[in-house]
């Protein structure tokens, strides 16, 4: 109870069903969303020919020379060798595409994978992003329920409200409400008002 005597009412309970109506389209969205991820990442659709197993390989390693651009891109001569180089050890056909990425990127000292491993430390490239957007829709999420409470909890003034905002305001001695600065206009369309 406040100084007025004005005491917020409790939110309505939301009955069993209007509960259980908001959470299968969540619970179908999440479905949705964890399926499209595990497809995302098992789906091993890689290129079929020798060319565009160099040219998905070339696509993935940096340029040593060039800032920024994929040795498939880069016409600089180190470019050139780098590509040469996936191209003999596809024909081969004895190493992986992560083999032969690894074979590169250790035999060129480093730094010219363009796309980070998905392991170790690595792996924080990919997470990261995710985590943060999932705390960020779930404290939004959060804040919006909260405020939705809170808003809810702000009723409409009931008759028994009226009743105790008029005993107070015949206990002050004044019926009336006083504005200063208000000439007796003013003061009446305001009466009018809160009536």
């Amino acid at each position: 109870m406040t100084a007025t005597g004005y005491q917020p009412t409790q939110p309505a309970r939301r009955s069993l069903n209007q509960r259980l109506k908001s959470w299968p389209g969540w619970i179908l969205m999440t479905f949705v969303a964890v399926v499209f991820l595990v497809v995302g990442t098992t789906r091993t659709a890689g290129p079929q020919s020798q060319e565009d197993r160099v040219d998905d390989l070339s696509q993935r390693i940096a340029c040593p020379v060039c800032d920024g651009e994929s040795v498939f891109v880069s016409q600089n001569a180190a470019s050139r060798r780098l590509r040469n180089q996936v191209e003999d050890l596809v024909r081969q056909n004895e190493l992986t595409d992560d083999q032969i990425l690894a074979f590169i990127d250790l035999r060129n000292e480093g730094d010219l994978l363009l796309v980070p491993k998905a392991s170790g430390l690595d792996a924080l490239v990919w997470v990261l992003p995710a985590v943060g957007f999932v705390i960020g829709v779930t404290g939004l999420g959060l804040a919006f329920r909260r405020w939705k409470l809170e808003a809810d909890g702000l009723a409409d003034p009931t008759e028994a409200d009226r009743e105790l905002v008029d005993a107070a305001l015949a206990d002050d001695g004044s019926a009336d409400p006083v504005v200063e600065g208000a000439d007796d206009n003013e003061a009446k369309d305001l009466d009018g008002e809160h009536r």
